[in-house]
């Protein structure tokens, strides 16, 4: 409880150090932003005087200082127009499509929606006015901080990421563990359970009986194997995927309810590829509980294996509640489930096994409300 809460407490605190971190930037950078507006406004302004001070002056003055002032100008696009609206000059602009006139036009425009004229009045006469936008630096530094937030989200985001690895990582370890303990803790009463049955065969109790129980106990015991095998990468044999199927299929039907229709069919009686019939006889359990439990013990189930070029097909149909097409994907995800009393690990554990063990693929095929789901498994063959 208190590492939830420490956790929770943490994810908090890092939500409030980012927005305060974001807040700053933005609040600096508007402030520099200004600061470097105001500057160029300033700079437009002298070179206003600059200008006036060229206009003015007669044929024996000093024009260096004014000229250099005006020549300095190279980052600060701008138009100078007489008082009709006329282009007279310009500077900063690119020097090919100024020749279009049109061109000129449009970037008057966004001068006049940028910032407001400067005027330069001649001895109160011959007005011009000097439009300009913001240069290309003052341009980029507005894209500043989108760029730092888009840095404090994907930094953000390695940091999530990597917690979660780690949670699912630990997570994962802890299953790991319960299921090898398990395992461990069922064969104790196992071997106990085999010695039983020796002596019920020494005291000639109907073998009937006793084949039952011992069917039970192989498969007791095919159960712990399976958990034991959880974590680690399972060997894989060449094996007659058919005879695999078909024993799960007959265990789980000679347990099941009477009015349920069980149907196995095959393409070919053998079918050879490389699986771990422990671990795969696992996943078709799976299949086979959930349509039962999806059938309330009642309708048709229907097991059909195809052969193909390069694929073997495992196609689990039953007539039960179906799911809508939004669930085909969700009902892999650990913890998913639609029953009252599911973990959501069945399903989960029969796509690892398929997919990260056999390197095949499960999915629905197909499902439709009150009408029934489809599985199907692709497998390699050997």
């Amino acid at each position: 409880m208190n590492f939830l809460t420490n956790t929770l407490l943490f994810k908090r605190i890092a939500v409030l150090i980012s927005l305060i971190i974001v807040s700053l930037i933005l609040w600096n950078t508007y402030i520099f932003f200004q600061k470097f507006k105001n500057d160029e406004r300033v700079k437009m302004e002298i070179l206003g005087i600059a200008q006036k001070q060229l206009a003015n002056s007669d044929l024996n003055a000093d024009i260096t200082l004014p000229d250099k002032i005006i020549v300095a100008n190279t980052t600060i696009p701008l138009i100078l127009v007489d008082g009709k609206g006329n282009i007279e000059s310009f500077q900063n602009l690119d020097s090919l499509k100024s020749l279009n006139p049109k061109y000129l036009e449009e970037q008057l425009l966004k001068m006049k929606e940028e910032n407001a004229p400067i005027e330069i009045s001649y001895n109160g006469k011959n007005k011009q006015y000097i439009y300009y936008r913001n240069s290309d630096l003052l341009n980029k530094l507005t894209y500043y901080p989108i760029a730092l937030i888009l840095i404090l989200i994907l930094f953000l985001s390695v940091i999530y990421l990597f917690y979660n690895s780690n949670k699912a990582a630990e997570t994962n370890k802890l299953w790991t563990g319960m299921a090898k303990e398990t395992a461990h803790q069922i064969g104790t009463p196992l071997s106990s359970l085999l010695g039983w049955i020796a002596i019920l065969k020494m005291e000639n109790v109907d073998d009937k009986y006793v084949e039952e129980i011992e069917k039970d106990v192989n498969r007791l015991n095919i159960i712990a194997n399976r958990f034991s095998k959880i974590g680690s990468i399972p060997e894989l044999k060449s094996d007659n995927i058919v005879t695999i199927t078909k024993n799960a299929f007959d265990y789980l039907k000679s347990r099941s309810s009477k009015q349920i229709s069980f149907s196995f069919t095959t393409s070919d009686t053998e079918i050879n590829t490389k699986i771990n019939a422990e671990l795969y006889g696992w996943v078709i359990e799976n299949l086979i509980k959930n349509a039962i439990d999806a059938m309330q013990r009642e309708g048709s189930l229907k097991i059909r294996i195809e052969n193909t070029t390069k694929k073997v097909k495992i196609i689990v149909s039953d007539t039960g509640k179906g799911m809508p097409k939004k669930l085909f994907k969700q009902i892999f995800k650990p913890g998913f489930t639609t029953k009252k009393r599911g973990w959501g690990l069945g399903l989960s554990l029969s796509k690892r096994i398929v997919e990260d063990y056999h390197k095949g693929k499960i999915y629905v095929q197909k499902s439709e409300i009150d009408k029934g789901t489809t599985f199907e498994i692709l497998l390699n063959k050997a």
